[in-house]
């Protein structure tokens, strides 16, 4: 019998991604309610209970309301692809990649948070050297990030493409975020093992996807000093033995003269580059992937797939 999974919220730009992409398989049952009825309550329960895996793509407390719906349907389980339980410690961080035993972690869990785009990167970033002892818990990041306006959902895809919306947005580029107090910060410093709160700065640029994370560090306040060298040998170190998280080589690194946001688009890939010069006691640790690929919904078929124990 095929694996029943229902999208709750398949509507919105993360489900409609996702049943994309399920909808070129045929190893699945996938349940779809009507869009007419996706706020009906009962008709929702009845395909969350009769789901093998949930995948929820919906605001924070309907995710919420949805987990309170399964209470005590352990035949269900659940990937939250909201904010909602990203720090929750009786949920699975749903970052394959993010350790070694993480893969394992996801395949048994009945409860897997799907990461956010920005931390997807961010994390990636400061876990390993945190791990690796390199860099210290305490210091002081700075996240600093652009993305394509399809991370802001059905709401800001009108506001950037259609000029006779009245919150139509005209600018090529905006920063938003300002008070420091994004929704994310708590989870990049979870996941990110750091015990400050990093201050995280993002950015909308005029592009549909595609995403850059920076992670700027001074070398001389790292444990060691170490050198550019010693920091990408702990990143590349870190993501051996996989092909999702690929640490660029120096040496291709040092030939680049500009970082394109849309280069992974269309891929579950997430590339990790480390830049500076040697000597100058400076890194610009950064990282790209797709908003809707490694960042969303990619993530979510890979966690699925874990979780019906099939490799990816």
């Amino acid at each position: 019998m095929k694996p029943k999974i229902f999208i709750d919220g398949e509507h919105g730009t993360t489900g409609l991604q996702i049943r994309a992409r399920l909808a070129k398989r045929d190893d699945l049952d996938v349940l779809s309610i009507p869009e007419a009825e996706r706020r009906n309550r009962d008709m929702r329960a009845d395909f969350l209970k009769s789901a093998d895996i949930a995948i929820l793509c919906l605001p924070d407390d309907a995710s919420r309301e949805a987990v309170g719906i399964l209470e005590g349907v352990n035949s269900t389980r659940v990937i939250d692809t909201s904010t909602a339980h990203r720090v929750n410690p009786d949920w699975t961080y749903g970052f394959a990649e993010m350790d070694g035993a993480q893969r394992a972690l996801i395949a048994k869990s009945r409860l897997v948070a799907n990461p956010g785009c920005y931390p997807t990167g961010a994390i990636a970033l400061t876990r390993p050297l945190v791990a690796a002892g390199i860099l210290p818990a305490d210091y002081p990041v700075s996240v600093n990030a652009v993305s394509g306006y399809t991370g802001g959902g059905k709401q800001m895809i009108a506001q950037m493409e259609d000029p006779a919306n009245p919150d139509h947005i005209a600018s090529a580029y905006f920063l938003y975020g300002l008070t420091l107090m994004h929704k994310h910060v708590a989870e990049m410093k979870q996941h990110g093992l750091l015990d400050r709160r990093p201050i995280f700065s993002p950015s909308v640029g005029r592009f549909a996807q595609g995403m850059i994370v920076q992670v700027p560090l001074h070398l001389s306040e790292m444990n060691g000093a170490p050198s550019l060298g010693d920091t990408h040998a702990a990143l590349a170190a870190h993501y051996a033995g996989q092909d999702i998280v690929q640490v660029v080589p120096l040496a291709e690194s040092a030939k680049l003269a500009r970082i394109d946001p849309t280069e992974l688009n269309d891929t579950d890939l997430l590339k990790l580059y480390v830049f500076g010069t040697e000597g100058q006691g400076q890194v610009n640790l950064v990282a790209v992937l797709d908003n809707l690929g490694k960042g969303a919904s990619g993530a979510a078929v890979q966690n699925m797939d874990l979780m019906l124990g099939q490799a990816h």
